[in-house]
């Protein structure tokens, strides 16, 4: 093996996509964020007007997105057709619009090839472990409790000065969660080799130090390389 990739499933609001770049930070691996090109195209079908029901439509549009992740002085930026979209897709509708279309498999094959790795990554998403990097050789299923994940997103758009709803985003999280397990392609669902992490009562640090720590069990060694 020339290099070493780590595969960080779960569910919407885990806390996948923090994890995922304070590791890569740790590790000096590249940060690949799944979910950032997912909801770069699901802003481009919202702006659009594109309805997540209709297949066909969004089959159609695919061809016309182009996504690419760059960094500037460490800073990510996404990118939708040239644009910088990066403060435009977080909101509650462009995740559930994400969450809607990412099972439609003209979406998945656009984005999966661009995700293929070729170096040393850490890489977020739904079927990381599964679909886009089977042959890592560190997964993490990482999740938390329905309360736990509605609490930090809440506070979080609190911490932005966006209005927010508790109970609403309990729920958002909940109907994410079914469409994302009961999807037809690639479902969201542990790999049988992951390592199940429950985060309900970790702090980040813990769970930092807690997948280095099974980055280091599975073979990296970050003096040599892998093992």
């Amino acid at each position: 093996m020339n290099h070493f990739n780590i595969a960080v499933d779960g569910p919407a609001g885990a806390g996948k996509s923090t994890i995922a770049k304070l590791v890569a930070k740790e590790l000096g691996f590249v940060y690949v964020d799944t979910g950032a090109m997912y909801r770069a195209m699901a802003l481009y079908f919202l702006r659009k007007g594109v309805d997540p029901k209709e297949a066909e439509e969004i089959g159609r549009s695919c061809p016309e997105v182009d996504v690419t992740i760059r960094y500037q002085e460490g800073v990510q930026q996404v990118l939708l057709n040239g644009e910088d979209v990066s403060g435009l897709i977080r909101t509650e509708e462009v995740g559930n619009m994400a969450s809607a279309v990412s099972g439609y498999m003209p979406v998945r094959e656009k984005l999966v090839e661009l995700q293929k790795a070729k170096e040393n990554v850490i890489m977020d998403g739904r079927d990381i472990g599964t679909c886009v990097l089977p042959d890592a050789p560190a997964k993490i299923y990482l999740t938390a409790s329905v309360e736990v994940r509605a609490v930090r997103r809440y506070k979080e758009l609190l911490e932005k000065g966006m209005e927010a709803d508790l109970k609403e985003i309990e729920k958002d999280i909940e109907d994410r969660d079914y469409r994302d397990m009961h999807r037809e392609h690639s479902p969201l669902k542990q790999a049988e080799d992951a390592v199940l992490l429950d985060t309900s009562s970790m702090t980040l640090d813990q769970v930092v130090e807690e997948i280095l720590k099974i980055v280091r069990e599975k073979g990296y060694k970050a003096a040599g390389g892998c093992a």
